[in-house]
């Protein structure tokens, strides 16, 4: 079981996020309890997220040549074989006030995206005339640059559904981000930066995708500030079930 970040969301029985209070550029980190040894690169304690920073492979960004979104399957297949969509699964964990269609616990209809992460508003959600979006941490555009593009299909549908990846968010901060890794886009709210890296380190960590030299900097930059952020964890498999594929 893995745990959850934030602002009173319900567990997956797939996995979620461990978020602390963030914290803005050259801010110490208020979430981090301070534990943990040394051992890791740098004498970054073990199990942050900076000392996993700095074991992630650095390399140039590659092509986007191919790219598809097709290319990490249909867009929120039930991966974990719930009966529930992953949006609707991301909605009922981050938002409060829950509304389900006729009954349907796999249709979320309403809700009420409170502290969101990007903006630091409470953000309305209705379905169909939306404010929030379901961002991927890291980009699968990004990860398709980075070595996503060599992947087996089933990895990149893993990759696209995993809760470890995936976050309910203000729309209007999120697609300003576009594809961006953290060296071009971070949040407009400091205060959660040092989640949102940690968040994207663990993501790339899981899936072994690489990062340019520029974006390891502005991580470091980030988690420099709050040495302590724990990397968050998540038990979904690496590789979706048989049933699924992609082109």
């Amino acid at each position: 079981m893995v745990t959850v970040r934030r602002y009173g969301m319900v567990g997956l029985a797939v996995g979620a996020l461990l978020w602390s209070a963030g914290c803005g550029l050259g801010e110490p980190s208020t979430g981090s309890d301070g534990a943990g040894g040394e051992g890791a690169k740098g004498g970054a304690a073990t199990g942050t997220a900076l000392a996993a920073l700095e074991a992630l492979t650095v390399k140039d960004e590659g092509s986007k040549d191919g790219y598809g979104r097709e290319r990490f399957g249909s867009a929120w297949a039930d991966v974990d074989g719930n009966s529930c969509g992953t949006r609707d699964d991301i909605l009922k964990r981050d938002l409060a006030e829950v509304e389900y269609k006729d009954g349907d616990d796999c249709v979320v209809v309403s809700g009420t995206l409170k502290d969101d992460p990007y903006s630091g508003e409470d953000v309305q959600f209705k379905r169909g005339a939306s404010k929030v979006d379901i961002d991927h941490l890291v980009a699968l555009s990004d990860a398709w640059k980075k070595g996503a593009s060599e992947w087996e299909p089933a990895k990149r549908i893993a990759f696209a559904n995993d809760p470890l990846n995936l976050l309910a968010v203000n729309a209007s901060p999120n697609r300003a981000k576009g594809d961006g890794d953290a060296a071009k886009w971070l949040p407009p709210n400091r205060t959660y930066r040092c989640a949102y890296v940690a968040g994207q380190v663990a993501v790339k960590t899981k899936y072994e995708v690489w990062v340019t030299a520029e974006e390891r900097d502005a991580m470091r930059t980030i988690l420099d500030g709050c040495p302590q952020e724990k990397l968050p964890e998540g038990d979904a498999p690496t590789e979706a079930p048989d049933r699924f594929s992609a082109k």
